[in-house]
Order: C-alpha cells, then sequence, then structure tokens
C-alpha cells in the first residue's frame, strides 16, 4: 500500500543467495582418473569468485529453507563420495579433496541457511509450441494484516466469455484479473474493481488494439474518480491488472504492485515498480515540477503511479507528476509458462520474486489448488512482518500440476588437476 496521510512504513527486504552445484550420473560430481583442461576449471573458479553459476547451468535463485542440502544429497552418497575421493586424491601438499568437499559442504549449509530450495535447469530452452492452448484457473487470498483498516481490492474472472456474453467478439480463452491496492480509505480500490474491465471492454479500440483499449480505461478510471460526488477525492489505489485473450496476456500496472511469471520454476517480473525513487519516475517527476522527499512524491506518497488522490494532482486536464498511465508488458503464452503471481506491495516489500515463484511451484506440485498457493504466500509474508494489507492472486495455465524439472544424467566423468584444484583452493579461501 502506498503511504499517505502521514503514514510512512518500514519495509523489509528479502535477501536471496546464488548457489551452485554439478550433477554427474544424477549425483554430485565425482573423481575419476580423465582430467578437465586447466583452462575450463580457472573459468569455473572464476566464476565462483563472481559469486555466477558457470555458464552452461541455468539456476534459480532462491527463498527459504536449510533442509536443500539433506534433500539433495544422501548420507550414502556423501559416504561415497568422500571415499572415492580419498582413493584418487593427489598428494599435493594442501588440504586433500575430502577437506575441500567438507569445506564445499559447510559453505553450502551457510549460504542455505537464508534460501530456498535451489533447482539447476540443464535442459535447453523448449521450442515455442504454437499450439498451446491455455487453460485459465486462479486462487485468491486477502488478508488486513497488522494494518487497522482494509484498503485492497481484486478481482478475479477466470472465463471472459462467460462474464460477458456468449457473443463477445474476442478471441478464447478469455480471462481478467485485477489488484488495487487503495490508500486513504479504500473508495478509489472499490471504483476500480468494479469499472476497469467494463472501460477495457466498451473502449472503441478493444479488442483490436488491446494496449490502446486498456491505456484509455486507466484513464477514464482516473477522471471518474474526480468527478464522482460521492467518493473521497484523496482516496487513490494502485492498479495492477492481467488481461488474457487467447494466447496472448497483457499486464498493465500503475503503482508498486507487481506481476510475476513463473517460467518452468524461474521468476520473470512482467511490471515494474514505480517508485519515486526510481530513475526513470525522478527525472519525469522533477521534469513536471515535481519534488521527491525522503523518497515521497511531493513529501506524501511512496509510488510514482496511481489512480485518484486528485488532491494531489489539482484539477483535472492540468498536468501533474503523480501520473495515471499504466506500463504494459504484452507476452505470449507457451508451455513454459506455468503460473502467475499478482500481488501488492505487502508481500514484495518482505519476499523476493522468485522465493514467491519457487513456493507457488512447491504447492501446485504437492496439492495443485490455486488458493492454498496464494494463501501460503500471504502467510509467509505475515510470519516475516509484513507491515501492510496482504492480496494475491494466483493464475495458472493448465489444469494440470507444473512438471518436475529432471536434472538429466551425465555419463562424462571428470576429476580437477592438481593446477586447477591449487586455483580452486585459493578462491575457497577467498570466500
Amino acid at each position: 500500500m502506498a503511504g499517505t496521510c502521514g503514514e510512512r512504513m518500514v519495509t523489509g527486504t528479502d535477501v536471496s543467495t546464488n548457489s551452485m552445484y554439478k550433477c554427474c550420473n544424477g549425483k554430485v560430481l565425482g573423481m575419476d582418473q580423465d582430467q578437465i583442461q586447466n583452462e575450463e576449471i580457472l573459468e569455473y573458479s572464476n566464476q565462483l569468485s563472481a559469486a555466477k553459476p558457470p555458464r552452461n547451468l541455468a539456476t534459480m535463485r532462491h527463498c527459504s529453507s536449510s533442509a536443500w542440502l539433506s534433500e539433495s544429497m544422501s548420507g550414502k552418497e556423501k559416504e561415497c563420495y568422500k571415499s572415492k575421493a580419498i582413493s584418487e586424491e593427489p598428494h599435493i601438499g594442501f588440504p586433500s579433496i575430502t577437506d575441500l568437499f567438507d569445506l564445499i559442504i559447510s559453505l553450502f549449509s551457510l549460504t542455505m541457511q537464508e534460501s530456498d530450495i535451489g533447482i539447476v535447469c540443464l535442459k535447453p530452452p523448449a521450442v515455442e509450441n504454437s499450439r498451446f492452448q491455455p487453460v485459465y484457473r486462479s486462487g485468491s487470498c486477502s488478508e488486513k494484516g497488522p494494518k487497522q483498516f482494509m484498503e485492497d481490492e481484486f478481482i478475479c474472472i477466470d472465463n471472459l466469455h462467460d462474464h460477458l456474453g456468449s457473443d463477445s467478439n474476442f478471441p478464447s480463452p478469455g480471462a481478467f484479473y485485477g489488484v488495487f491496492d487503495g490508500h486513504c480509505g479504500v473508495d478509489a480500490a472499490s471504483f476500480a474493481r468494479e469499472n476497469m474491465l467494463k472501460y477495457i471492454v466498451e473502449d472503441s479500440h478493444f479488442p483490436s488494439s488491446t494496449k490502446r483499449a486498456v491505456k484509455s480505461a486507466y484513464v477514464k478510471a482516473d477522471h471518474a474518480l474526480a468527478d464522482a460526488k460521492s467518493l473521497d477525492r484523496s482516496s487513490g489505489t494502485i492498479a495492477l491488472a492481467a488481461l488474457m485473450l487467447g494466447r496472448t496476456m497483457l499486464i498493465a500496472n500503475a503503482g508498486d504492485s507487481r506481476a510475476v511469471l513463473g517460467k518452468r520454476g524461474r521468476a520473470i517480473e512482467l511490471s515494474k515498480d514505480h517508485k519515486p525513487n526510481c530513475t526513470s519516475e525522478r527525472l519525469r517527476i522533477e521534469k513536471l515540477g515535481g519534488v521527491i522527499y525522503d523518497r515521497y512524491l511531493n513529501g506524501q506518497l511512496s509510488v510514482a503511479r496511481a489512480l485518484g488522490d486528485w488532491h494531489i494532482k489539482g484539477t483535472k486536464g492540468s498536468i501533474y507528476p503523480l501520473s495515471c498511465e499504466p506500463e504494459l508488458e504484452e507476452i505470449v503464452l507457451t508451455e513454459e509458462d506455468e503460473f502467475l503471481v499478482l500481488g501488492c506491495d505487502g508481500l514484495w516489500d518482505v519476499m523476493s520474486s522468485q522465493c514467491a515463484v519457487t513456493m507457488v511451484k512447491k504447492e501446485l506440485m504437492q496439492s495443485n489448488d490455486t488458493e492454498k498457493c496464494s494463501k501460503t504466500l500471504v502467510k509467509e509474508a505475515l510470519q516475516r512482518n509484513s507491515c501492510d494489507n496482504l492480496t494475491v492472486v494466483v493464475i495458472c495455465f493448465s489444469p494440470n500440476p507444473p512438471p518436475r524439472i529432471e536434472i538429466p544424467r551425465s555419463h562424462k566423468r571428470r576429476s580437477i588437476s592438481a593446477e586447477g584444484l591449487d586455483h580452486l583452493k585459493g578462491v575457497l579461501n577467498g570466500l
């Protein structure tokens, strides 16, 4: 929720760490007599020192479980690895392979204390399947949290044709979702929830030019809030919407709510948080005569874009730093795209995008229940002491749970040369 009316919030951050491992025959890298080229070892260790994965591995960021190591490597596998390492370790005058193995295990344990499940995907990106047909289904959860009042609103329409009438002339399947994070009262958020879809489908550009229709709908909603006599003129709202027409998904955002796509377990952010101290927003605000004081627009609002807030904007038709224009992101869904998470800033203040995607995917694989996914994220955010209202919508693109990411077995066994091991020792000592 954007902080207004003299109220400012302390936001938390979620720090994620990247960790890496290679697989051989489905297990942690083993030792053999075959030698790796020293150049490859140098490159690998240089990437380790830069906290980056090897270029041939695609890794995911993490969120919160220290049980990853014990799950990914059983005790038997550890002993097997260590015994093989002992039998093959070279005598080179510095800590043995066993010592390095224990050191790496310790580093993993420390790294994973505040991080979640790390999944490594070794499969190449799949080619877009033009025959993919999404099936939209959603679940939501909204909690007041520690705030005195609930000012969030949301909307979930899984079937636009049923909602608007079977004679509607737009691609099928169609769906619409929105999260509206209000401030200084719930009037603006409730108005946007009730009218945003109507403004979109009634626009003359819909459905031939959906982007123009959505932008026009945001402006109409903003102006309607200025004209409405029964609504509080100082009320405002962040507006995040997702419109699906066939395989095309359009994300529209004005404010600091966020849309995150889960793509084979990876988090892809489809919206930008419109904070006043963001470089592009700051330049726009200052160009229009606005000021940013302690990260607040004109010292009053913690977002750079919102609907309503006419006590800040002034008179309708004038140019004002607080914009109602949404930023748009359009993508064509493929079978690699698994789900979408829409959440207000109460979630993202205490959780990274990758953490949310990892938690949702885990829940979907266990229960395939979008409602449980949303509740899981809200519950986790409350446990992390979120200080705002919390609203989460999870949208899946298939009736089936997402597939597990499998790590293919490799039959190529490798070992580290004495020179490469010496360089790796130096890198590990520097961590």
